[in-house]
């Protein structure tokens, strides 16, 4: 787990856009959402500007503010975690660059392997396109999403209740 002292002593001076980007994502995939949700949230906080604009492409899904995508990311992140944790759940997550031509903007190939305990995936992909002040980034967008494979169901996960937990 990324400690509050690591991310926030991370010297972001002198470095360059895609050095920035590179950082940023390898914290994402390094996170560890079977442990809890938290690092993610110090992630968005040490990586993204306060009036971050993070959008899905349409005007009705575009989000202003850090303190508003807060609750978006815990609607997203608490279930995977639950279901990582108790559920059996395994997750993977990649990613990979995409080159651009603009000076001020990244972007980069998602994608997320969702496999149940009966051996059932889902994958989940998507590009992002980030625009960088200093060193926060203060847009991205997510393009180009489709998933791959079908919703995991309950007999993907393990859903009764441990021994410890019977009553």
């Amino acid at each position: 787990m990324i400690s509050q002292q690591n991310v926030a002593s991370i010297d972001y001076a002198g470095r360059d856009l895609y050095t920035q980007e590179k950082v940023l994502n390898s914290a994402i995939i390094a996170a560890d959402i079977s442990g809890g949700w938290e690092e993610y949230l110090e992630i968005c906080d040490a990586f993204y500007a306060d009036e971050v604009e993070v959008s899905d492409g349409t005007e009705s899904g575009a989000v202003f503010g850090r303190e508003r995508i807060r609750p978006l990311l815990l609607k997203f992140l608490v279930p995977l975690h639950v279901m990582a944790e108790i559920g059996g759940l395994a997750i993977q997550i990649r990613e990979s660059p995409i080159h651009g031509d603009s000076a001020d903007e990244t972007h980069s190939a998602w994608s997320v392997d969702l496999t149940g305990i009966s051996g059932r995936t889902c994958k989940l992909a998507w590009c992002a396109l980030r625009r960088w002040a200093d060193s926060r980034v203060i847009y991205e967008r997510h393009y180009d999403q489709h998933q791959t494979g079908g919703p995991l169901t309950g007999d993907d996960l393990r859903l009764s209740p441990s021994p410890a937990y019977r009553i």
